[in-house]
């Protein structure tokens, strides 16, 4: 019969096998960015307010390549999102789209529009809801989308897959270089034209007067399951509970 100071040393040693095994396989929510586009992009981390900076705000990703890392363990929220066309010459670094103030670790700065973004709320509610949503309010310049694995209850798979950059309406074109190349991005109605109504602002800062235009349903019509202006639908903003894993994934 083993002695009590045996059977505590098992009942020990078993805890901590355990309570290895449960960290190993455990590991916390994970970030995943991937890049299924023909070329590299240098994705952006802006945290909002008040949260960390993620990777240090930015780096490269290559074609074909992924790039993962642990979420923080509390609430954070803020937003990724694509920078293309970026080059390094005589120790000056700028993208075409999406620059973050010619740095290529944003450090906490916001980008240029327009932009896709992927907005997120992590670790929030009793229930530990992740919640994501991506937006082309602020206009598009590559596809995008948000995939969660193995979380629970409203967990869809959401972004825009269309290349918006093909049927983008002329008027809403950004061309570069100097306005005369090929089309790198979709600007939305409030960049091309700003005026109050395109912009929700003033007296139409509200969900009752700020309403969808015809340049928001172009977005809308191609990609139904993004937020396209400022007061859209707020059940667009999923709420999956304990996700392993969100995976954003540019050109899927």
């Amino acid at each position: 019969m083993a002695s009590s100071s045996s059977a505590t040393l098992v009942f020990t040693t078993t805890l901590l096998i355990l309570c290895t095994l449960t960290n190993a396989t455990n590991p916390g929510l994970i970030l995943t960015l991937v890049n299924n586009c023909p070329f590299t992009v240098w994705p952006a981390i802006q945290p909002n307010s008040g949260q960390a900076v993620l990777e240090r705000g930015g780096f490269a990703l290559h074609t074909l390549t992924h790039h993962s890392f642990p979420a923080p363990n509390q609430h954070w929220s803020g937003r990724i999102w694509a920078r293309t066309g970026c080059t390094y010459a005589n120790n000056h670094f700028s993208c075409a789209t999406g620059d973050c103030g010619n740095r290529l670790e944003c450090n906490g700065l916001g980008g240029a529009t327009p932009a896709t973004l992927a907005q997120f709320s992590l670790h929030h509610g009793q229930n530990d809801f992740s919640s994501y949503g991506v937006s082309l309010v602020d206009g598009f310049n590559v596809p995008m989308t948000v995939t969660p694995h193995e979380g629970k209850g409203q967990c869809p798979v959401v972004g825009c897959r269309a290349d918006l950059l093909a049927t983008c309406p002329e008027r809403l074109q950004l061309r570069s270089p100097h306005g005369h190349g090929p089309v790198i991005a979709c600007k939305s109605g409030c960049e091309a034209f700003g005026t109050d109504e395109l912009c929700c602002r003033n007296h139409y800062n509200s969900p009752q007067t700020c309403r969808a235009s015809s340049y928001s349903e172009f977005f809308k019509h191609s990609c139904p399951s993004t937020f396209t202006y400022a007061h859209d639908n707020p059940s667009l903003m999923h709420e999956c509970s304990s996700p392993r894993e969100l995976k954003v994934i540019f050109c899927h």
